[in-house]
């Protein structure tokens, strides 16, 4: 048997609270908290869709690290028999494992995470070398799904809430490498302001956690790298 604490409650005021699951083979924790629900307590609250590791709505704190629960084997975390679930720190609280999204997309739309088209558009489609310097830039960080897991797992964000978070300086990253952006000198500038990647101590929680295996923090040590160049003179 599992024994399993899980947070219950409602809008951040809630407290943990013990289950004894079957154990089994090839058991991930989010068959263990949906066998919770489905057995032994229908009224939990909790966030999935695709079940397979491509959604990432899943992802909540597994003894106290953030994690898609659809991927993380029970064998790998529970090897004393005991798992603690609780939902994504750093982001208000819904009910029980569902923590509040808003915020982490808020800050992304904050500082200008979306593409810009060019203000002429070419009669042609753009060229684009896929060996360029920036296409490889862009492309090594661009399968971020924003499932918050490097957010919740980011300590700058834990301390500064006004700091856009990992996720968000990646989106950015991805744009001013990007040739058919529009407006890449202004993705980086929002990126310089305040909040924004000089707020990153580069610790690298974010690029451990990321289920993806992206680097958030390479992408944010870029952003700082192109930011002192335009500041010295330089070119974009």
């Amino acid at each position: 048997m599992l024994e399993v604490r899980l947070y219950r409650g409602q809008d951040g005021e809630g407290a943990l609270q013990s289950y004894s699951v079957p154990r089994r083979e090839s058991q991930t924790v989010l068959d263990v908290v949906t066998t919770i629900q489905r057995e032994i307590d229908p009224a939990l609250a909790y966030r999935f869709a695709c079940r397979v590791g491509m959604c990432g709505s899943c992802a909540m704190m597994v003894n106290g690290v953030p994690r898609w629960t659809c991927r993380t084997h029970v064998d790998l975390v529970a090897k004393d028999g005991k798992l603690t679930l609780e939902p994504l720190r750093s982001l208000p609280h819904i009910r029980d494992l569902v923590a509040d999204m808003v915020p982490f997309f808020d800050k992304m739309q904050a500082v200008g995470g979306r593409f810009i088209p060019l203000e002429k558009v070419p009669e042609t489609l753009l060229p684009i070398d896929p060996a360029s310097t920036g296409r490889q830039e862009a492309d090594a960080a661009i399968e971020c799904i924003g499932c918050g897991v490097c957010y919740a797992a980011c300590d700058v964000v834990a301390w500064k809430p006004d700091y856009v978070g990992p996720a968000a300086l990646n989106r950015v990253w991805t744009l001013v490498n990007d040739e058919r952006d529009g407006d890449r000198s202004g993705h980086l500038s929002t990126a310089l302001e305040a909040g924004g990647c000089l707020s990153c101590h580069g610790i690298g929680s974010c690029a451990a956690h990321c289920p993806n295996a992206l680097n958030p923090t390479r992408s944010i040590a870029g952003l700082k790298r192109s930011g002192f160049r335009v500041a010295l003179g330089g070119k974009l």
